[in-house]
């Protein structure tokens, strides 16, 4: 039987979300282990232990874990694998940044974005912007891949029982790359990629100024707020805002496009959103043909409509 170890992405002690997408795509290949690597792993390690499905937890307790560095966890990692049959970490910016190295170091070649379980070595994803979904055949030996988090359902997070043990290893970790300091954009709205509502805003918003009819518009709907690459682009807002195949791909319950012409690299990221709401006063906009909801209105005159109505 195959036995596949996802690694765990985690932040100030609590288990992402996405990590319970990855299980279930790991669960569709076989038993599920989650490794926590850590220089304090016990709270998230209990968390991801409770995880639906999940028969083990290993943790590795380093201080040299206390940042999220790819090139002190991936030789951690690539240790951590042997003995398994796939090694999976979701595809965010975290998984994006680690597995590569990991992969590197095994000398096997990874499967990027799986959105599809065929069987244990054969996966779909996406390429061309998901405009075609190709099938990849991995070679005898250990699979290694990122999970396309907008194609799987996070695994229940409540109901398991998994056993935890310390795993012991013993890797030489780089001195060439340090911590330094995190700089990161601080929000009470909720994450992109785990929030159930997103308003986003394009460069129909017309400036940074004007990017606060969005998000007073998020926090209305208790939404997170994203932004198209154009309006990235010209400044209305940070990068890390950005929603699309060069950003953040995401699959909320519902997704409001306020101004957003609606390029490929765009629909790419939100075309698994499970409702689609277009604003945009161009009824030629490309949004228009993905969106199930369309409002072809001035988004500055429709928004404070919309949220008077819903008082």
């Amino acid at each position: 039987m195959s036995q596949v170890l996802v690694i765990a992405e985690h932040l100030n002690g609590k288990l992402n979300s996405s990590t319970a997408k990855a299980v279930t795509c790991a669960a569709q290949i076989g038993e599920v282990h989650i490794a926590v690597l850590s220089d304090s792993p016990a709270a998230v390690a209990a968390e991801a232990a409770a995880i639906e499905g999940v028969t083990k937890v290993l943790t590795v307790e380093n201080a040299a874990n206390a940042n999220t560095l790819a090139a002190v966890l991936a030789p951690q990692i690539a240790a951590l694998s042997n003995g398994y049959t796939h090694l999976l970490m979701p595809s965010t910016t975290f998984g994006k940044d680690v597995l590569p190295r990991a992969a590197a170091l095994l000398g096997r070649p990874q499967v990027s974005d799986i959105m599809e379980v065929v069987d244990a070595q054969t996966f779909k994803r996406p390429i061309y912007a998901g405009n075609v979904i190709t099938t990849v055949k991995v070679p005898a030996g250990l699979a290694i891949g990122t999970v396309r988090t907008a194609s799987f359902k996070a695994t229940a997070l409540t109901g398991g029982s998994a056993a935890i043990e310390a795993a012991s290893i013993s890797v030489d970790l780089p001195s060439h790359t340090r911590f330094i300091e995190l700089q990161a954009a601080v929000s009470e709205r909720p994450d992109l990629q785990s929030a159930e509502r997103v308003v986003s805003g394009g460069r129909g918003v017309g400036s940074e100024e004007n990017f606060k009819i969005i998000y007073d518009f998020a926090d209305k709907l208790g939404a997170g707020a994203g932004a198209s690459r154009a309006a990235v682009d010209a400044g209305f807002c940070p990068n890390d805002m950005q929603v699309g195949q060069t950003g953040k791909i995401i699959a909320p319950g519902l997704y409001i496009a306020c101004g957003i012409s609606g390029a490929i690299q765009h629909i790419t990221g939100i075309k698994d959103a499970g409702v689609i709401v277009a604003i945009n006063k161009d009824p030629d906009a490309p949004i228009f043909e993905v969106a199930d909801i369309g409002l072809v209105a001035d988004l500055f005159e429709a928004i404070p409509e919309i949220e008077a109505a819903l008082g």
